[in-house]
Parts: structure tokens; C-alpha cells; sequence
């Protein structure tokens, strides 16, 4: 059985010891301690684990961990920079987009991908991308919102 000793993860490599077939939900929570990834139903259909791999949103509830190789992880905790939250999470904090905040890791996460590809997003870009992202409060009025905020401030100069 392989085991996967590496993983590099909000830009620094973190030691591990874990087989190779172990879904990175698991190896991110419960062996690197980075609980901001939310176990929601355990079939890639809510979104709540959404973490990026080189960018890319990915389901890690469905993701062996032996599958990541040298890809760079980034979740939830790698998002802020220098104490200051991604641009998204603060819009997001600023319309008031969240109750339960169950969703908000995984909706964060696919949404900073978004960001990162498209400078404004229409109402219909935001809603295809974010699609499988599942919000039980049904914020996603405001999630919308907040996306379009972090755009319109990314472009003025806003750190991405």
C-alpha cells in the first residue's frame, strides 16, 4: 500500500503519513489540523469540502489524497494574507451573506477560483461556477452580491 508523506498546502509543504487511497477531507482535518473544510455529505454534491488544487475548485470529501502529487492545495486558512481576509471574504462579512455559515468555506473557495479567472462576473457567470455549492439558508442573493462587491474592489486595486 503507498502512503503519501507530503503535501503542500497554503503554500508551505506539510509532513504526513497517510495511504495513499485516504480522502484529503481527512488528511487536511484530522492530520494537518486545518478544520475550516467543512465533511457536509460526503458525495462531492454540497460543496461544503470545496478546497482549490493549483486553482481548481475539487470536492475533497471525493479526492484521494495519493491523487494530489506536487499540486499546491490552498483551503480555507490560506486564503488570508498578512492578517488581512481575500477580498471575497470580507464582501462577503460586508453584505451579511451567511446564517448557519455551514456553506461559506466551500462557497468562499469556488468563488476565489471565479475571481481569480474573471476580473467581472456576470450574475450568470457567478451562479454557472458556483453551481453545486449548496447554501441550506438560501443566501444566494447575497452571495452573488458579495461576489460581484469583491470584483468591483479587486479591480480597483484590490489584492486578489
Amino acid at each position: 500500500m503507498s502512503s503519501v508523506t507530503s503535501l503542500h498546502v497554503n503554500g508551505s509543504p506539510h509532513t504526513c503519513d497517510a495511504a495513499a487511497e485516504r480522502l484529503l477531507l481527512s488528511v487536511l482535518r484530522d492530520d494537518l489540523a486545518l478544520t475550516g473544510t467543512k465533511y457536509g455529505c460526503g458525495e462531492g454534491q454540497c460543496g461544503a469540502c470545496t478546497v482549490l488544487v493549483d486553482g481548481v475548485p475539487v470536492r475533497s470529501c471525493l479526492t484521494p489524497c495519493g491523487t494530489i502529487g506536487p499540486q499546491k492545495i490552498t483551503t480555507i486558512e490560506g486564503l488570508e494574507t498578512g492578517g488581512r481576509l481575500h477580498p471575497l471574504q470580507q464582501a462577503l462579512l460586508d453584505v451579511g451573506a451567511f446564517q448557519c455559515a455551514y456553506c461559506a468555506s466551500g462557497m468562499i473557495m469556488s468563488g476565489a477560483a471565479l475571481l481569480a479567472k474573471s476580473t467581472q462576473p456576470t450574475d450568470a457567470e457567478i451562479v454557472r461556477f458556483m453551481d453545486g455549492n449548496l447554501c441550506r439558508c438560501g443566501a444566494y442573493g447575497r452571495i452573488i452580491a458579495a461576489v460581484k462587491l469583491a470584483a468591483s474592489r479587486m479591480s480597483l486595486g484590490g489584492r486578489p
